[in-house]
């Protein structure tokens, strides 16, 4: 299992491009990806699990993955929120 807190920095949050951004990553690996946030836990390979999240600037949200290649599918969503997914 790898296991990984992030913040959301960008202002808009997560909201439905950075979620595509997400799911069109994470479900390029065959690790099963969860989503934790204030004790709820989402799928992360679901857009509306991730839109459900309802992520905004400054929220933690922690990524589990469990699987082959979970610390390359953990690597990949780091990646995403270092570069504010872009904006």
């Amino acid at each position: 299992m790898s296991k990984k807190t992030l913040k959301v920095m960008n202002e808009s949050g997560i909201h439905a491009r950075p979620a595509g951004q997400l799911v069109k990553t994470i479900t390029k690996f065959k690790s099963d990806v969860r989503i934790i946030k204030n004790d709820n836990e989402y799928n992360a390979k679901s857009i509306m699990g991730i839109l459900s999240l309802g992520a905004k600037k400054g929220d933690e949200l922690t990524f589990i993955a469990e699987g082959a290649d979970e610390d390359h599918v953990i690597r990949e969503v780091e990646s995403l929120f270092a570069s504010n997914f872009g904006e």
